[in-house]
Protein backbone atom coordinates (compact mmCIF):
# COMPACT_ATOMS: atom_id res chain seq x y z
CA UNK A 1 0.00 0.00 0.00
CA UNK A 2 1.36 3.48 -0.83
CA UNK A 3 2.39 5.90 1.90
CA UNK A 4 3.32 9.56 1.88
CA UNK A 5 5.55 11.50 4.29
CA UNK A 6 3.91 14.51 5.92
CA UNK A 7 5.57 17.67 7.21
CA UNK A 8 5.26 16.49 10.82
CA UNK A 9 7.36 13.41 10.06
CA UNK A 10 4.70 10.73 9.67
CA UNK A 11 4.25 8.34 6.82
CA UNK A 12 0.51 7.96 6.29
CA UNK A 13 -1.29 5.45 4.12
CA UNK A 14 -3.51 6.29 1.21
CA UNK A 15 -5.42 4.65 -1.62
CA UNK A 16 -5.78 6.41 -4.95
CA UNK A 17 -7.74 5.99 -8.16
CA UNK A 18 -8.33 8.01 -11.30
CA UNK A 19 -6.92 10.98 -13.10
CA UNK A 20 -8.34 13.87 -15.10
CA UNK A 21 -8.85 17.59 -15.12
CA UNK A 22 -11.80 17.66 -12.72
CA UNK A 23 -11.20 18.78 -9.14
CA UNK A 24 -9.95 15.82 -7.05
CA UNK A 25 -11.91 14.37 -4.13
CA UNK A 26 -10.28 13.49 -0.80
CA UNK A 27 -12.09 11.06 1.49
CA UNK A 28 -11.60 10.93 5.30
CA UNK A 29 -12.73 8.00 7.42
CA UNK A 30 -14.38 7.67 10.82
CA UNK A 31 -12.96 6.70 14.19
CA UNK A 32 -13.81 3.00 13.86
CA UNK A 33 -12.54 2.60 10.34
CA UNK A 34 -9.69 3.33 7.95
CA UNK A 35 -9.21 4.35 4.33
CA UNK A 36 -10.56 1.01 3.09
CA UNK A 37 -14.11 2.13 3.96
CA UNK A 38 -14.04 4.26 0.80
CA UNK A 39 -13.33 1.49 -1.72
CA UNK A 40 -16.72 1.89 -3.39
CA UNK A 41 -16.20 5.64 -3.71
CA UNK A 42 -12.70 5.21 -5.18
CA UNK A 43 -14.15 2.84 -7.75
CA UNK A 44 -16.97 5.25 -8.65
CA UNK A 45 -15.26 8.64 -8.61
CA UNK A 46 -11.96 7.29 -9.91
CA UNK A 47 -13.62 6.80 -13.28
CA UNK A 48 -13.74 10.55 -13.86
CA UNK A 49 -11.31 12.31 -11.50
CA UNK A 50 -8.41 11.86 -9.11
CA UNK A 51 -9.76 10.30 -5.93
CA UNK A 52 -7.73 9.73 -2.74
CA UNK A 53 -8.64 8.16 0.61
CA UNK A 54 -6.23 8.75 3.49
CA UNK A 55 -5.51 7.02 6.78
CA UNK A 56 -4.86 9.23 9.80
CA UNK A 57 -1.62 8.81 11.73
CA UNK A 58 -1.94 5.60 13.73
CA UNK A 59 -4.56 4.08 11.42
CA UNK A 60 -4.27 1.57 8.60
CA UNK A 61 -0.93 1.77 6.84
CA UNK A 62 0.27 4.86 8.72
CA UNK A 63 3.02 5.26 11.28
CA UNK A 64 1.88 5.07 14.92
CA UNK A 65 0.47 8.29 16.34
CA UNK A 66 2.01 9.76 19.48
CA UNK A 67 -0.08 10.41 22.58
CA UNK A 68 -1.57 13.84 22.55
CA UNK A 69 -2.25 14.00 18.82
CA UNK A 70 -5.34 16.12 18.12
CA UNK A 71 -7.92 16.63 15.37
CA UNK A 72 -5.87 19.64 14.27
CA UNK A 73 -2.81 17.39 13.95
CA UNK A 74 -4.87 15.03 11.77
CA UNK A 75 -5.93 17.99 9.64
CA UNK A 76 -2.33 19.18 9.31
CA UNK A 77 -1.19 15.69 8.28
CA UNK A 78 -3.84 15.44 5.55
CA UNK A 79 -3.08 18.94 4.23
CA UNK A 80 0.61 18.09 4.11
CA UNK A 81 -0.08 14.75 2.40
CA UNK A 82 -2.18 16.53 -0.23
CA UNK A 83 0.70 18.92 -0.87
CA UNK A 84 3.19 16.07 -1.21
CA UNK A 85 0.88 14.33 -3.71
CA UNK A 86 0.49 17.48 -5.75
CA UNK A 87 -3.13 18.13 -4.78
CA UNK A 88 -3.41 21.87 -4.32
CA UNK A 89 -7.19 21.91 -3.93
CA UNK A 90 -9.87 19.25 -3.55
CA UNK A 91 -13.41 18.52 -2.53
CA UNK A 92 -13.04 17.21 1.04
CA UNK A 93 -15.52 14.48 2.01
CA UNK A 94 -15.39 13.28 5.61
CA UNK A 95 -17.64 10.90 7.51
CA UNK A 96 -18.10 11.22 11.30
CA UNK A 97 -14.53 11.86 12.57
CA UNK A 98 -13.71 12.59 8.94
CA UNK A 99 -16.21 15.43 8.96
CA UNK A 100 -14.66 16.82 12.14
CA UNK A 101 -11.24 16.69 10.47
CA UNK A 102 -12.63 18.31 7.31
CA UNK A 103 -13.90 21.27 9.34
CA UNK A 104 -10.48 21.51 11.02
CA UNK A 105 -8.82 21.44 7.58
CA UNK A 106 -10.95 24.33 6.39
CA UNK A 107 -10.03 26.26 9.55
CA UNK A 108 -6.33 25.62 8.94
CA UNK A 109 -6.22 26.16 5.17
CA UNK A 110 -9.50 27.07 3.49
CA UNK A 111 -7.80 27.46 0.10
CA UNK A 112 -7.21 23.68 0.02
CA UNK A 113 -10.96 23.07 0.19
CA UNK A 114 -12.92 23.45 -3.04
CA UNK A 115 -15.94 22.29 -1.03
CA UNK A 116 -16.86 20.25 2.02
CA UNK A 117 -19.06 17.16 2.11
CA UNK A 118 -19.79 16.46 5.78
CA UNK A 119 -21.41 13.07 6.27
CA UNK A 120 -22.97 11.80 9.52
CA UNK A 121 -21.07 14.30 11.63
CA UNK A 122 -21.55 17.37 13.81
CA UNK A 123 -20.07 20.57 15.15
CA UNK A 124 -20.51 19.46 18.79
CA UNK A 125 -22.13 16.27 20.09
CA UNK A 126 -24.33 16.70 23.18
CA UNK A 127 -23.40 13.21 24.42
CA UNK A 128 -19.81 13.39 23.26
CA UNK A 129 -18.14 13.14 26.67
CA UNK A 130 -20.11 10.03 27.63
CA UNK A 131 -19.47 8.37 24.25
CA UNK A 132 -15.76 9.15 24.54
CA UNK A 133 -15.50 7.65 28.02
CA UNK A 134 -17.33 4.50 26.93
CA UNK A 135 -15.10 4.24 23.87
CA UNK A 136 -11.89 4.44 25.89
CA UNK A 137 -13.14 1.87 28.39
CA UNK A 138 -14.09 -0.55 25.61
CA UNK A 139 -10.96 -0.01 23.51
CA UNK A 140 -9.05 -2.86 25.13
CA UNK A 141 -11.07 -5.31 23.02
CA UNK A 142 -12.04 -3.64 19.78
CA UNK A 143 -13.45 -6.80 18.26
CA UNK A 144 -15.89 -7.11 21.14
CA UNK A 145 -16.73 -3.41 20.82
CA UNK A 146 -17.30 -3.80 17.08
CA UNK A 147 -19.60 -6.78 17.60
CA UNK A 148 -21.54 -4.88 20.23
CA UNK A 149 -21.85 -1.66 18.21
CA UNK A 150 -22.27 -2.80 14.61
CA UNK A 151 -26.05 -3.15 14.78
CA UNK A 152 -26.28 0.40 16.14
CA UNK A 153 -23.91 1.77 13.53
CA UNK A 154 -25.85 0.27 10.62
CA UNK A 155 -29.50 0.60 9.69
CA UNK A 156 -31.35 -2.64 10.24
CA UNK A 157 -31.54 -5.17 8.76
CA UNK A 158 -27.92 -4.70 7.71
CA UNK A 159 -26.44 -6.57 4.76
CA UNK A 160 -24.21 -9.38 6.12
CA UNK A 161 -21.34 -8.31 3.84
CA UNK A 162 -21.40 -4.76 5.18
CA UNK A 163 -21.74 -5.98 8.75
CA UNK A 164 -18.66 -8.22 8.40
CA UNK A 165 -16.63 -5.45 6.80
CA UNK A 166 -17.41 -2.99 9.58
CA UNK A 167 -16.55 -5.50 12.32
CA UNK A 168 -13.29 -6.66 10.75
CA UNK A 169 -12.05 -3.15 10.03
CA UNK A 170 -12.75 -1.92 13.56
CA UNK A 171 -11.26 -5.07 15.12
CA UNK A 172 -7.93 -4.39 13.39
CA UNK A 173 -7.47 -0.82 14.63
CA UNK A 174 -4.67 -0.24 17.12
CA UNK A 175 -6.38 0.49 20.47
CA UNK A 176 -4.09 3.45 21.22
CA UNK A 177 -4.92 5.02 17.84
CA UNK A 178 -8.62 4.41 18.44
CA UNK A 179 -8.47 6.29 21.74
CA UNK A 180 -6.75 9.24 20.07
CA UNK A 181 -9.38 9.22 17.33
CA UNK A 182 -12.19 8.96 19.87
CA UNK A 183 -10.96 12.07 21.68
CA UNK A 184 -10.58 13.92 18.37
CA UNK A 185 -14.18 13.28 17.37
CA UNK A 186 -16.32 13.00 20.48
CA UNK A 187 -14.82 15.93 22.40
CA UNK A 188 -14.90 18.27 19.41
CA UNK A 189 -16.66 21.60 19.64
CA UNK A 190 -16.26 23.34 16.32
CA UNK A 191 -19.36 25.52 16.29
CA UNK A 192 -17.36 28.71 15.74
CA UNK A 193 -15.30 27.06 13.02
CA UNK A 194 -18.45 25.76 11.32
CA UNK A 195 -20.02 29.22 11.30
CA UNK A 196 -16.88 30.51 9.55
CA UNK A 197 -16.92 27.99 6.69
CA UNK A 198 -16.75 29.93 3.44
CA UNK A 199 -16.87 27.20 0.77
CA UNK A 200 -19.86 25.31 -0.69
CA UNK A 201 -20.92 22.64 1.79
CA UNK A 202 -23.16 19.60 1.56
CA UNK A 203 -24.26 17.89 4.78
CA UNK A 204 -25.29 14.24 4.33
CA UNK A 205 -26.87 11.99 6.94
CA UNK A 206 -28.57 8.63 7.05
CA UNK A 207 -32.20 8.94 8.07
CA UNK A 208 -31.63 6.02 10.47
CA UNK A 209 -28.33 7.22 11.93
CA UNK A 210 -28.48 6.59 15.68
CA UNK A 211 -24.92 7.75 16.41
CA UNK A 212 -25.08 11.21 14.89
CA UNK A 213 -28.82 11.55 14.25
CA UNK A 214 -30.29 13.85 11.59
CA UNK A 215 -31.06 16.62 14.06
CA UNK A 216 -27.31 17.06 14.69
CA UNK A 217 -26.74 17.34 10.95
CA UNK A 218 -29.52 19.90 10.76
CA UNK A 219 -27.83 21.95 13.47
CA UNK A 220 -24.51 21.68 11.64
CA UNK A 221 -26.03 22.76 8.34
CA UNK A 222 -27.72 25.65 10.11
CA UNK A 223 -24.37 26.94 11.32
CA UNK A 224 -22.70 26.90 7.91
CA UNK A 225 -23.57 29.78 5.59
CA UNK A 226 -25.33 28.47 2.49
CA UNK A 227 -25.00 24.79 3.38
CA UNK A 228 -27.48 22.28 2.01
CA UNK A 229 -28.54 19.07 3.75
CA UNK A 230 -29.65 15.78 2.26
CA UNK A 231 -31.00 12.63 3.93
CA UNK A 232 -29.97 9.20 2.67
CA UNK A 233 -32.99 6.98 3.12
CA UNK A 234 -32.40 3.58 4.66
CA UNK A 235 -28.87 4.42 5.83
CA UNK A 236 -27.45 4.45 9.32
CA UNK A 237 -24.12 5.94 10.34
CA UNK A 238 -22.03 4.60 7.42
CA UNK A 239 -24.12 5.55 4.41
CA UNK A 240 -21.25 5.27 1.92
CA UNK A 241 -21.17 1.49 2.58
CA UNK A 242 -24.84 0.92 3.31
CA UNK A 243 -26.27 2.91 0.40
CA UNK A 244 -23.32 3.53 -1.92
CA UNK A 245 -25.35 4.37 -5.01
CA UNK A 246 -27.39 6.98 -3.16
CA UNK A 247 -24.31 8.36 -1.39
CA UNK A 248 -22.29 8.57 -4.60
CA UNK A 249 -25.16 10.19 -6.49
CA UNK A 250 -25.56 12.88 -3.83
CA UNK A 251 -21.84 13.68 -3.84
CA UNK A 252 -21.62 13.50 -7.64
CA UNK A 253 -24.54 15.87 -8.12
CA UNK A 254 -23.04 18.34 -5.64
CA UNK A 255 -19.50 18.45 -7.03
CA UNK A 256 -20.66 18.43 -10.66
CA UNK A 257 -22.38 21.78 -10.08
CA UNK A 258 -19.11 23.19 -8.73
CA UNK A 259 -16.78 21.82 -11.40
Amino acid sequence: MPRVMTNNGYDIGYDEAGRGDLTPIVFLHGVGSDKSVWHLQLDHFGRTRRTVAFDYPGYGESDPAPKGMTRDDYASAIISAMHELGIDRAHICGLSLGGVVAIAMHHADADRCASLILADTFAAHPQGRAIYERSVTASENLRALAEARVDVLLAQPAAPRVRREVVETMANIDPAAYCIGAEAVWLADQRDRSAAIAVPTLVLVGDQDLITPPELSSKLAGLIPGASIQLIEGAGHIGNLEKPDEFNHAVESFVRELD
